[in-house]
């Protein structure tokens, strides 16, 4: 999933490509299940090109609550500017900008469109991800889905470090 650079020639390029889930390795956060689209308008510009585009797919995610897997479409926009990797690149100590968050680079006239993909699938994945609002989770006791069946398990906890304290209270009390 490499775009070879040295193929584009004229000022501005649109690029459509389709890609099979099974073309992306399943992730610990994710799996891809359905054909990834992917748009992108090229600008080129001497040695730098400006991508904007837009991924489209649906993920495969598993709830944090309860761990059973649901779908997540993805529909992400995106606008980088790749120049050329440099030697220097990366030395020395600098303060990042609101520019460099959109900079990317390129080596050996090819840009990594799988990596630029799996960044947009990263960029598009929930903080928590829920199979639903109403998701009750696991039991914290014997790990039954409660979404699915009930426990008779007690979801009181006593801290055995206080019994000791309990017991006086009850003594003082009687």
């Amino acid at each position: 999933m490499l775009l070879d650079l040295s193929k584009i020639r004229t000022p501005h390029v649109a690029f459509d490509e389709a890609y099979a889930p099974q073309q992306f390795a399943a992730a610990d956060d994710y799996k891809v299940v359905e054909p990834v689209q992917l748009h992108l308008d090229i600008a080129k510009t001497g040695e730098r090109f400006r991508l904007t585009g837009r991924v489209r797919t649906v993920l495969e995610l598993p709830c944090s609550r309860c761990l059973d897997p649901f779908l997540w479409p993805v529909d992400g926009s995106f606008d980088l500017v790749y120049h050329p990797q440099s030697a220097n690149v990366g030395e020395g100590e600098q303060e990042v900008g609101d520019e460099d968050m959109s900079t990317a680079f390129y080596e050996d006239q090819r840009i990594d469109l799988a990596q630029l993909m799996r960044e947009q699938f990263y960029l598009a994945l929930p903080m928590k991800p829920l199979c639903g609002e109403e998701c009750r989770g696991l039991c914290a006791v014997c790990g039954t889905n409660l979404n699915r069946e009930t426990c008779g398990c007690s979801r009181e906890w006593e801290d055995p470090r206080m019994a000791a304290l309990k017991n006086v209270k009850l003594k003082s009390k009687n």
